[in-house]
């Protein structure tokens, strides 16, 4: 089977190793000159972990993330007031199911795992044909038995289908940074919530802090510069706050609206053309899910493509399995954002009152049931589930 992948990000490369495991011919286009990654970083949790494993990476990712936020299991990790007073602690069974990565250390140990010649940069699809199988580029056309569509929250290839809801802006802005040295923050990572205003902190495992500030921000007002609101804003709040933001190069400090897909797609097929990752849900971060989220449409789609002798029964499979999955998650993110994000002086001091009134073990299942997943009882190698890699 010969597969074509549009889009070069954590999505699309996993599914093209997923595809090789499974012995497939396959090609990812990159519209770029060379991937872009973006310089922040990320969380993967217990299903990404998972997922990664599948596709025989658990070695590599242990080599690049931070486990337990980087701490140890002994730090706190949760909810904290401006001041710096804990609101909610994150409980141990959840703190020892994350990892916190670069986003650039994932993209290269996903790119080291492909054949080489595998990913075609400087080829920007256009469009894919109706029936899915031939996508179309500038100056040529390629033909393959499956497309997978993994091209982002701003996908061309979705921009074309009749039911593409498009994006809408959720309501703030974030500003990311990591710093350019290693920051003390032992104090504890996690989330610290004002009115209308975040932070959050995660370290990396090389002692760098991956850190976001998110402002709610009217749509028609203008962004303002990142590192100048993310000091004026969250300067005076608790340490390490201050010294995370000044020790980030500003043009390290990117900044871009929240977004998310303005509806729910009715189906992530046409033909033989699958939406995977943000080009099919695009969510808010609010839960940290849009990558892992990716990483399971990646293991899901290539053990299904692996082992049904029809395409269609495997594409028919795939939105079957991860379309409710997914779009209950983003409803999920949405809701949280709006809680956490709360502006007014009496919703944010309910919004306090209940982080801090929430039994521990409340907080730990519903942190642990967003990351519970099991791929498919398909593996994408004929190794025995002896010879697999094992998670921490």
């Amino acid at each position: 089977m010969r597969v074509g992948i549009v889009g070069a990000g954590i999505g699309g490369l996993a599914t093209a190793i997923g595809l090789q495991r499974a012995g497939m011919d396959v090609v990812v286009f990159e519209r770029h000159d060379r991937p872009a990654v973006s310089g922040s970083g990320l969380s993967l949790f217990g299903n990404g972990l998972t997922a990664l494993r599948e596709l025989g990476l658990a070695q590599a990712a242990r080599g690049i993330g931070a486990m337990a936020g980087g701490l140890g299991v002994a730090a706190p990790a949760g909810q904290r007031r401006p001041d710096g007073r804990w609101l909610a602690h994150l409980p141990q069974a959840a703190k020892e199911t994350v990892a916190v990565v670069h986003r650039a250390d994932l993209h290269r140990i996903l790119l080291e795992a492909l054949a080489p010649g595998t990913v075609h940069t400087g080829r920007a699809a256009r469009r894919v044909s109706p029936d899915g199988r031939s996508v179309e580029f500038d100056d040529a056309a390629e033909t393959f038995d499956v497309v997978v569509a993994a091209d982002g929250i701003r996908s061309r290839i979705r921009r074309h289908w009749p039911a593409d809801p498009g994006l809408r802006y959720a309501g703030c802005i974030a500003w990311r940074g990591v710093t350019a040295r290693p920051v003390h923050a032992s104090s504890g990572s996690g989330e610290t919530v004002g009115r209308g205003l975040r932070f959050g902190i995660a370290p990396l495992a090389d002692g760098r802090v991956y850190w976001f500030a998110v402002l709610s921000q009217p749509t028609d007002a203008p962004a303002p510069d990142g590192p100048s609101v993310a000091v004026r804003r969250f300067g005076d709040w608790h340490a390490p706050i201050l010294e995370l933001i000044e020790s980030t190069p500003p043009d390290g400090i990117q900044g871009l609206p929240i977004e998310e897909l303005a509806g729910r797609l009715p189906t992530f097929r046409r033909g033989r053309c699958v939406l995977l990752g943000d080009a099919a849900h695009a969510m808010t971060p609010n839960l940290g899910q849009g990558g892992n989220q990716a990483l399971e449409d990646a293991v899901t789609l290539a053990s299904l493509l692996a082992s049904a002798g029809d395409p269609d029964v495997a594409l028919d499979g795939y939105d079957w399995l991860r379309r409710p999955r997914v779009q209950r998650i983003a409803r999920q993110a949405a809701v949280l954002g709006r809680v956490l994000q709360a502006r007014g002086p009496v919703t944010s001091r309910l919004r306090d009152t209940a982080l801090r009134l929430a039994p521990a073990g409340a907080t730990a299942r519903s942190v642990l049931a967003v990351q519970r997943w099991q791929p498919p009882a398909i593996p994408l190698t004929p190794v025995a589930p002896t010879a697999k890699e094992a998670l921490p």
